[in-house]
């Protein structure tokens, strides 16, 4: 099992260490990896376990990380003074939309019929977060909350 907490190095200059990435594996990556377990699950045959436990390795080695990461990463693009507000925020949107998932998984149940197809239906949320991961200027957030940007994001 993989640590959650950030693994990086001060240089010489004293810059903090990179936060988004945990293990070697970095958030993009991470979102990678969880497609591939959500897919896995879904040409997983009916009673193989050791395919079970290979996918249960695949989510345990990214599910922790990835809240760590992304709270780590949001915390970057706080300015000082000003971390209430915005995860009082974070956690609003995270506890407002914990239902967007299991609607997703049970319309595509009851549509289809099938619990491989609501699996398929959850790789479009990690899609999304993938494409949104990428579009976001990161940099540029950091940069305007007035923190130093990691060497690595």
């Amino acid at each position: 099992m993989v640590p959650a907490a950030p693994r990086g190095r001060a240089d010489r200059d004293g810059k903090k260490p990179q936060v988004t990435e945990v293990g070697g594996v970095s958030e993009p990556h991470r979102l990678v990896v969880w497609m591939a377990a959500v897919a896995f699950g879904h040409l997983l045959p009916a009673g193989q376990t050791d395919g079970f436990f290979v996918l249960a390795g695949l989510i345990g080695f990214v599910l922790g990380d990835t809240q760590a990461l992304s709270r780590s990463l949001f915390s970057q693009m706080i300015p000082a003074g000003r971390e209430a507000q915005y995860f009082s925020l974070y956690e609003i949107s995270n506890r407002g939309t914990s239902w967007l998932g299991p609607l997703l998984f049970g319309l595509a149940f009851q549509l289809t019929g099938s619990y491989r197809m609501s699996i398929v239906a959850l790789l479009t949320f990690f899609g999304l977060d993938f494409v949104a991961l990428w579009l976001v200027p990161v940099a540029a957030a950091v940069r305007e909350a007035g923190n130093p940007v990691p060497e690595r994001l």
